[in-house]
């Protein structure tokens, strides 16, 4: 972990015993989807711009190793709002909506059976059960009013955002990616269930993005003084790849570095736009500074075809749905002025399902419930007290295009270890040193393979994990 000494002093001098008080306050969560590692300006994108996004990092913490739960979305989301691994959910993969085919969906002790493949794996729970307890029904417990904006994806009519504890529910539905990023939000061809029913359009030709971020601020105007918890989850960036005309023509006629989709990069300065837009709004209304903000991604960036990429999650290896650092690792800031010092840089590895912990830490609440699988955060984000030691998992028990076989991960200090459940060859990586995973070191640390092999073992069976199985 690193410090910027002067921007501590100045803290240090201005936090007194009031910022420690458990007064009212408001939480903002903005929860992007697909937004890579590498995709903002403070963690290293020579091409797209992110004027607002840099400057709350400016306002408060980067994080260089957070990571998402699950390196594709659904599992992600589950976890953020329960505080729970997605293993002990069951939901492992992404979640299918009403028109797509052939449902991954199922229940206990079902499994999926692929043709030449030695394994089984299990079907995945198809959404999150209404007996979760989310963080906004714990939200609304302490009188907050609640507001989901933006892609939910965690199942079907009567498992929606306002069956979950949000009081206005806009734009969640079962869908995983927008139809089109254009009002009236439809697909090119029409397509049964394939639309946004809970967003009704208002001006054709209306950015989506731009619609959500007034949605947000159209909420926090309506509160008129009441505390709220907003989690704010951008359809963007996610496919389709769309972007606004003039913004698109902009990036066309800059220069290219390591990334140079100009629509992908019209998308990402969409969301830049509209997160200034939210906090300007705060800062107007005299709410920034009461306003525990939280900036975060659910997995990590989509490059898709590696001769015509989306993006690039340079220096990390590989994307979105693979074991490697590019499928989990991602972009995250926590900014409240006054409350968390400002200008960091913080190394310490935390993970989604932190997020329950630290806000019920902040509440004055008991953020080790035994059924939060996260830790607080909140002594290292205002005191810069380092975290204990800990160990993080993912599960992915399932196969995915031609080159995924299903996987767990156990990062352990500095030491990454990826077990395949076939007969695909394991894998570990010393990110201390190599972070671009370039080295699998598995042949030469066989000790320190089998000690984290052990707590792999040991956490499957603590998380009550459906392992695939031979056929």
């Amino acid at each position: 972990m690193y410090r910027f000494l002067a921007s501590w002093l100045l803290f240090s001098l201005a936090f007194n015993s009031q910022a420690q008080h458990n007064d009212d306050f408001n939480v903002l969560i903005i929860h992007v989807d697909d937004l890579g590692w590498a995709d903002i300006e403070p963690l290293g994108s020579d091409f797209y711009e992110t004027p607002n996004i840099t400057k709350l990092a400016k306002e408060g913490i980067l994080f260089t190793n957070s990571y998402a739960a699950a390196a594709i979305c659904s599992p992600t989301r589950a976890a953020l709002l329960t505080g729970k691994y997605p293993a002990r959910l069951g939901i492992t993969d992404w979640i299918r909506a009403k028109f797509n085919q052939n449902s991954t969906s199922g229940l206990p002790g079902e499994y999926e059976v692929f043709e030449n493949k030695p394994l089984k794996t299990p079907k995945i729970q198809g959404f999150l059960p209404l007996e979760e307890i989310t963080i906004a029904e714990r939200m609304k417990a302490h009188g907050y009013g609640t507001l989901h904006v933006g892609k939910w994806h965690l199942g079907e009519e009567g498992f929606y955002p306002e069956d979950q504890g949000f009081d206005v529910n806009i734009g969640g539905n079962d869908l995983g990616q927008p139809p089109s990023y254009f009002d009236p939000y439809l697909p090119a061809k029409p397509r049964e269930f394939y639309e946004i029913t809970t967003l009704k359009p208002r001006k054709e030709g209306e950015f989506l993005t731009d619609r959500e971020g007034d949605e947000v601020v159209n909420y926090i105007q309506n509160q008129k003084g009441k505390k709220f918890f907003v989690h704010w989850a951008p359809y963007a960036v996610h496919t389709p790849i769309m972007g606004k005309p003039d913004l698109v023509e902009k990036y066309e006629q800059k220069e290219p570095g390591n990334q140079r989709n100009p629509v992908y990069a019209a998308l990402v300065e969409s969301v830049d736009q509209n997160v200034g837009k939210v906090l300007s709004e705060l800062e107007r209304m005299g709410l920034r500074e009461n306003t525990l903000v939280i900036f975060t991604s659910d997995n990590g960036g989509l490059i898709g075809n590696y001769d015509n990429p989306i993006t690039n999650n340079y220096p990390l290896k590989s994307q979105k749905g693979y074991p490697y650092e590019g499928g989990i690792r991602i972009p995250t800031i926590v900014s409240w002025p006054g409350k968390i010092p400002q200008g960091f840089v913080d190394e310490t590895p935390i993970i989604t399902m932190d997020w329950i912990p630290t806000i019920l830490d902040f509440m004055g609440e008991d953020p080790t419930l035994p059924e939060l699988e996260g830790v607080s955060l909140k002594p290292l984000l205002t005191e810069r007290k380092d975290l204990a030691e800990r160990d993080l998992f993912w599960y992915f028990p399932h196969y995915r295009l031609s080159d995924i076989s299903p996987y767990v991960i156990v990062r352990s200090g500095g030491y990454k270890l990826i077990h395949y459940f076939d007969d695909t060859q394991d894998e570990l990586y010393n990110l201390d040193y190599d972070m671009e995973e370039k080295v699998n070191v598995i042949s030469t640390r066989g000790a320190i393979a089998e000690q984290l092999q052990q707590k792999i073992d040991q956490w499957l069976v603590y998380s009550n994990a459906r392992l695939p199985i031979e056929k």
